[in-house]
C-alpha cells in the first residue's frame, strides 16, 4: 500500500508501530491526527486532512483514534481531540489543538517546507 496521498489509520500498537518505523524517524515531515469517531470536530477536519494528504505527498499524514490506542495517545500527551502532532526525525516539532483549518494548514506549510500549500 502506498502512503503518499492519504491519511493512514493506525488501529493497532503494531499498526502504528509499523508506520513509526517507517516514516518518523526520516526528515520528511509525519503529521498525526489524534482522533475519535464520536468527536464531531475531528469528523469535521478530516476531509480538509484528506485534502492537505492530497495536495502534499511529500508529508506523511497519519490518523490515531485515541479510543483504540490511548497508550499512544498518552505519550503524546493528547488531552482533546482533534490534536495534530508534527514530527521530524522522530520528535515533536509543533502541535495544533482543536479542529483549525487555517493553523493546521499553516503548521504544515511551515515544516513540510512548501509555502504554497492549501487546503
Amino acid at each position: 500500500m502506498t502512503s503518499e496521498g492519504v491519511v493512514i489509520g493506525c488501529h493497532t500498537v503494531d499498526q502504528w508501530k509499523e508506520q513509526f518505523d517507517t516514516h518518523v524517524g526520516s526528515t520528511k515531515l509525519v503529521v498525526v491526527d489524534f482522533t475519535a469517531s464520536w468527536c464531531g470536530p475531528c469528523r469535521m477536519i478530516a476531509p480538509i486532512l484528506a485534502e492537505l494528504a492530497s495536495n502534499i505527498p511529500h508529508v506523511t499524514f497519519l490518523k490515531v483514534d485515541v479510543d483504540e490506542l490511548r497508550s499512544i495517545a498518552q505519550e503524546y500527551s493528547v488531552k482533546s481531540i482533534p490534536t495534530f502532532v508534527f514530527l521530524k526525525e522522530g520528535n515533536i516539532v509543533d502541535k495544533v489543538v482543536g479542529a483549525k483549518k487555517d493553523e493546521l494548514s499553516a503548521c504544515v506549510a511551515k515544516h513540510a517546507g512548501d509555502a504554497t500549500v492549501s487546503a
